[in-house]
């Protein structure tokens, strides 16, 4: 509980988490694209607006509640889908589940998690479901029966990763996959006692050796087997004629993710998608880059017709509003519910999301817009110097 305490904003959760955790998993969450071009551009993409303040408005009562997809979500934000959660906690996507239940916030969950996706839907059946789409025709229409036969409402399709990244970063921090048992790892596990003993353990005692569960119809690979890569393999296949075909078979809300080019985004509007969550993946795919935020205005102009979402370089609650005023219907967070959920499970991510609702309320009481409705570009003006 102390290192809760001493975590004030959603920076000092990475802190907490760096200690936490074995240098490989920690690495693995805060791995960047090559020279990390792209995801310095996600964060320093906030700094080139900056806040027109408006004074003598009545800010006494604040609303920050979000309509979406005709759910009434508690705040603007959400959980981004985060793969390999129960590593860096026990049941870590359960954890992200229930805390994004306890706040009415959207949780994406990863097709990337170990943990089935059935189980993971009984503890927030508002979850939103992300899917790597398999090339082959079978196998995409297996997956996505499955997914709706799981009980999710809401498909998200990412298409950003039609193959590996570089992996130099990875690898600098000792992460491979699949997970190699060397003595280097195996020191790693010994030497932080408190991961060791409340995740590793547990999950391995109780739950065998973790498996890629949810990538396909069918239970995936151990991650320490060969055929990890072998298994991700199929996602270069992906084009838009996938997207139509699983428009076809999915009667309800269908978003894509990892879209940047606003042409892109266009014609997926005429692929009937209900949403589009403008990604770089965090900035650990493609480096060099342009940021969702920079995007964002011209997106939302030439899209009116579909709820533009975001993710990307978000810390702290004036980002939030920054996006909702440039015209964003909801963000999402990544790497800091992570950190979050490293340093304390629930309570950790718990906390991250009442200091992020926190910052948003009371950036709105300054700014002297009571209600997020309210936000619009005329909040911001961009920094002199910043194209």
């Amino acid at each position: 509980m102390s290192r809760l305490l001493d975590c004030l904003c959603l920076e000092d959760f990475e802190r907490q988490a760096r200690r936490t955790l074995p240098r490989p998993l920690y690495g693995y969450i805060r791995a960047t694209a090559e020279d990390g071009i792209s995801y310095k551009n996600n964060v320093d993409a906030f700094r080139r607006y900056a806040f027109v303040q408006r004074s003598l408005i009545d800010v006494s009562a604040r609303h920050t509640d979000s309509l979406l997809f005709d759910h009434q979500y508690s705040q603007p934000f959400g959980i981004a889908p985060m793969g390999l959660s129960a590593l860096y906690t026990y049941r870590g996507d359960i954890v992200l589940a229930q805390a994004a239940a306890n706040h009415n916030i959207p949780m994406i969950v990863s097709s990337s998690s170990l943990i089935p996706m059935e189980l993971i839907a009984r503890h927030n059946p508002q979850a939103w479901f992300q899917a790597y789409v398999p090339g082959e025709t079978d196998k995409l229409e297996a997956l996505v029966e499955r997914i709706l036969n799981a009980g999710f409402r809401t498909l998200v399709i990412t298409v950003d990763t039609p193959v590996n990244p570089n992996k130099q970063n990875y690898l600098r921090y000792g992460f491979s996959s699949p997970l190699k048992l060397t003595p280097q790892l195996l020191w790693q596990g010994i030497s932080h006692p408190r991961w060791l003993a409340n995740t590793f353990l547990p999950t391995v005692l109780k739950h065998g050796i973790p498996h890629f569960e949810n990538n396909y119809a069918t239970r995936g690979v151990a991650i320490i087997s060969r055929k990890v890569e072998r298994d991700f393999s199929d996602r270069g296949k992906l084009n838009w004629h996938h997207i139509r075909h699983i428009r076809e078979l999915w009667r309800h809300n269908l978003i894509i993710k990892g879209l940047q080019d606003p042409t892109d985004v266009v014609k997926a509007v005429d692929h009937g998608v209900d949403g589009v969550i403008l990604s770089n993946h965090g900035g650990r795919q493609l480096d060099s880059v342009v940021s969702p935020l920079q995007l964002l205005p011209q997106v939302v102009s030439r899209c009116p017709s579909i709820p533009i979402m975001m993710d990307g370089g978000i810390r702290r609650g004036s980002d939030v509003i920054k996006c909702l005023a440039l015209g964003a219907r909801m963000v999402f967070v990544g790497r800091p519910f992570a950190y979050a959920a490293a340093t304390g499970g629930r309570a950790g991510v718990d906390r991250a999301a009442e200091l992020l609702s926190l910052e948003i309320d009371r950036n709105l009481a300054m700014l002297g817009v009571p209600n997020i409705a309210g936000l619009g570009p005329d909040c911001l003006i961009k920094q002199p110097g910043y194209l």
